[in-house]
C-alpha cells in the first residue's frame, strides 16, 4: 500500500512533536530536580524564604512533585514562630495550612500533611478549626478504622480536657482533713454555666471514646480517655449531689481503666520484642 506524501509528512510532524514534548518533559524533571537540590541546602541553611523560592520553581516546572509540594509547606512552616501571636506569623501558619492541604488533595493519606495541620492549628489556638478539622478525619468513610479511631480518641481527649480544667479549679475542688488525713471534695463552680459546660464535654467525649471503641477495640488511648471521662463524670455527680451515680461512674472507670492498662501492658511487650529483635545479631 503506497502512502501519499501528506501522510508521510503530518506523520512525521506528529512525532515531532511527540518527541520535543518528551525531551521537554525530561528537561524540566531535571530542572525541578536542581531547583530541589538548592532548596534542601537552603533548607539547611536556614535560608527559608530562598528556599520557599525554589521549591516553587520546582513544582512549576513539575507540577506532581510530591517533594517539592511537601517541601513548599515545611518550609513555610519553619516560618512559623511558635508563642507569637502577630498577625503576620499567624497568617504564616495558616499559609502553611493551606500548602499541607494542597498535599491532601492529592494524597489523602499523607500522614505527615495531617499531623502538621493539627499541630497548626492547635498553636494558633484556633480551636474551633482543629475540632472541625479531626472531626473530618472522624466522619470519613474512606479512612480505615484505626484511623478514625484515632481521631475520635483524639476529640474525646480534648473533651476530658475542657472538663478538667473546670473540675480542677481551686474553688471547685477542696482538700479537707478528715481523721487526720487529706480528703479531696468537689463542689459547683460558683458559675453555673461552668457546671453545665463540664457536664456538655463529658457526655460528648464519653460518646467519641465509645464510637472510637467500636471502631477499634484495641485503641488503647480511647479505653483511656473513656476511664478518665468516666472519673470526672463521677466528680461531677459527687456536685451534684448523687452519690449513687458516682458509684456508679466510678465503677465503671475501674473496668475501663483495668483494659487501658492490659492495652498498655500489651504495647510494652511488643515493643520490648521488637528492641531485643533489632538488637540481636543477624546470622
Amino acid at each position: 500500500m503506497r502512502l501519499s506524501w501528506s501522510r508521510i509528512g503530518a506523520t512525521a510532524i506528529l512525532a515531532l512533536f511527540f518527541a520535543a514534548g518528551a525531551g521537554c518533559t525530561l528537561v524540566n524533571k531535571i530542572r525541578a530536580k536542581n531547583e530541589l537540590n538548592d532548596t534542601a541546602r537552603a533548607y539547611r541553611e536556614g535560608h527559608f524564604d530562598e528556599a520557599e523560592q525554589h521549591a516553587t520553581r520546582a513544582l512549576s516546572l513539575e507540577p506532581d512533585n510530591k517533594t517539592a509540594a511537601i517541601f513548599i509547606a515545611r518550609v513555610i512552616h519553619q516560618q512559623y514562630k511558635p508563642g507569637v501571636d502577630h498577625p503576620e506569623n499567624i497568617q504564616k501558619a495558616r499559609d502553611a495550612i493551606d500548602a499541607y492541604k494542597r498535599i491532601l488533595e492529592k494524597d489523602p493519606t499523607n500522614d505527615e500533611a495531617y499531623k502538621a495541620i493539627s499541630v497548626l492549628y492547635a498553636a494558633i489556638k484556633d480551636d474551633a478549626k482543629l475540632r472541625e478539622w479531626i472531626l473530618k478525619r472522624a466522619n470519613d468513610p474512606n479512612m480505615s478504622n484505626e484511623k478514625r479511631a484515632e481521631a475520635y480518641a483524639i476529640l474525646s481527649g480534648k473533651d476530658w480536657d475542657c472538663s478538667y480544667k473546670i473540675t480542677e479549679l481551686p474553688d471547685v475542688k477542696l482538700t479537707t482533713n478528715e481523721g487526720g488525713k487529706p480528703h479531696v471534695v468537689y463542689q459547683k463552680p460558683k458559675d453555673q454555666k461552668d457546671f453545665d459546660n463540664a457536664q456538655k464535654c463529658v457526655a460528648r467525649g464519653l460518646e467519641e471514646a465509645e464510637t472510637a471503641i467500636k471502631l477499634d477495640p484495641n485503641n488503647e488511648s480511647a479505653w483511656s480517655y473513656k476511664t478518665n471521662l468516666l472519673l470526672e463524670a463521677a466528680k461531677l455527680a459527687e456536685m451534684d449531689g448523687k452519690a449513687d451515680m458516682k458509684a456508679q461512674y466510678q465503677k465503671q472507670a475501674d473496668v475501663a481503666g483495668k483494659r487501658a492498662a492490659a492495652l498498655a501492658e500489651e504495647r510494652r511487650k511488643k515493643e520490648e520484642a521488637a528492641d531485643a529483635a533489632a538488637a540481636s545479631p543477624t546470622p
